[in-house]
């Protein structure tokens, strides 16, 4: 189904107008469009693939990363994922109705805190098919419908995309205007949506520091601030090799693109003799470039001299960032210092280091003897995520069903006034 209105204000009216309709959907009905959205993108694969296909190709001539091309390309099994993920969605509580808080007053006024949806909520994103089905599904599930902009280097993957779920949705009776795309207007489209202060309720951006530092500088809508993905792992006195090795590689090498995988090691001095080399040359067997400082260059060949701006780089590659420190306060003031409150994660047998890093390390997500791997909507059990907001309010960590929803109080008298 193709989108003919050719103004980003027209289709985020239109998005608008069908979130009430969408706000007002049984949780039956919006699970069953879910299922729907699976069912068709499964039926369309080969022509969503196609369409990547295309996009891939531009990328890769156009010269941007591997990291960046790894998260444009789909393939059929990817699909099949995506389909799977919109699936564990509808099969997700309905988070719209919750009741959140609920009194009775002295006057006899019942008062009840309820969830009820944003109504329209848009998404900034670069080269991540994944994210335009992940959002609108979880969108759709909360109620609310989606503007979407994923940038042109993932534009025909998207229209794709957006196609097959707007079909699914019409053939379901509901109104598909609910997902809209702005891809096919560039960067008009995306300084549209970013000043849609009354079009749209929230925006939330995914991608670069630099797409997010841009989306929170000059949106007039209200931002969720997603963060560039820092990670940090610290291998304690007490850390078992196996861990140190298993979980430091799965962190780096499994998907060294995304923003949940490490990017700096921390070892601290008593261990650096015992886990520098072994696990170095586990990230080297996986294909990883070390950047080391003094103390990991002398235990390990083979390791670039890395650099402060070493310490403060996402690398989003087969790159990764390893320094020898003191002890763990040294550890964690340079996790202060560098990280972007995204996840870290100490690898250690002692219980009271354990728990002072769960308790000081100002992070999204903190972990203790797990891959940073793991900070993942669809691992928490969300289905999928929206992102993984590394602010303090209103969404902290990755953002599922009920992170889509706001609150009102509804008063049910029997006429009392106020004296």
């Amino acid at each position: 189904m193709t989108i003919t209105v050719t103004t980003a204000r027209e289709r985020m009216e239109l998005a608008k107008d069908a979130a009430r309709s969408v706000g007002l959907l049984e949780d039956a009905t919006k699970a069953d469009a879910l299922r729907a959205i699976a069912t068709a993108l499964e039926a369309n694969a080969a022509e969503i693939v196609a369409a990547n296909a295309d996009d891939v190709a531009r990328g890769r001539d156009g010269g941007i990363s591997d990291g960046l091309l790894d998260r444009l390309r789909l393939d059929e099994t990817r699909v099949r994922a995506l389909a799977s993920a919109v699936r564990d969605v509808a099969e997700l509580p309905d988070p719209v109705g919750r009741v959140l808080d609920e009194r009775i007053l002295p006057n006899g006024v019942g008062l009840q805190k309820v969830a009820v949806p944003f109504g329209v909520v848009g998404s900034i994103y670069e080269a991540r098919p994944n994210v335009t089905v992940d959002i609108a599904a979880l969108a759709l599930r909360s109620g609310n419908a989606v503007v979407l902009r994923g940038g042109t280097a993932a534009q025909s993957s998207n229209a794709a995309l957006v196609a097959v779920m707007r079909g699914a949705l019409q053939e379901r009776g509901i109104d598909p205007e609910a997902i809209q795309t702005l891809d096919d207007l560039g960067r008009d489209g995306a300084d549209a949506l970013m000043q849609a202060r009354g079009l749209v309720d929230v925006l939330v951006p995914r991608g670069s520091a630099e797409l997010i530092e841009t989306v929170v500088t000059r949106s007039s809508v209200p931002v969720i601030e997603t963060g560039a993905g820092i990670v940090h792992i610290v291998l304690d006195s007490t850390a078992p090799l196996e861990w140190a090795q298993q979980i430091v590689v799965n962190a780096k090498a499994q998907r060294p693109s995304v923003c949940n995988a490490v990017e700096t090691v921390l070892v601290l001095a008593d261990a650096a003799e015992r886990l520098v080399p072994p696990v170095g040359t586990a990230l080297h067997d996986a294909g990883v470039t070390i950047h080391g400082d003094d103390a990991v260059r002398a235990l390990l060949p083979g390791v670039v001299p890395a650099t402060d701006e070493d310490w403060a780089t996402e690398h989003m590659s087969l790159d990764l960032s390893m320094r020898v420190v003191a002890d763990l306060d040294e550890a964690l003031a340079h996790i202060r210092r560098y990280s972007t409150h995204h996840t870290e994660s100490i690898i250690t047998t002692d219980d009271a280091n354990a728990e002072r890093f769960l308790a000081e390390v100002d992070s999204a997500v903190v972990m203790a003897n797990a891959s940073t791997r793991f900070t993942d909507g669809g691992e928490f059990g969300f289905g999928a995520e929206v992102g993984i907001s590394t602010q303090k309010l209103h969404a902290r960590g990755p953002m599922g069903l009920p992170e889509l929803t706001s609150t009102k109080w509804l008063a049910r008298g029997s006429g009392q006034i106020r004296p």
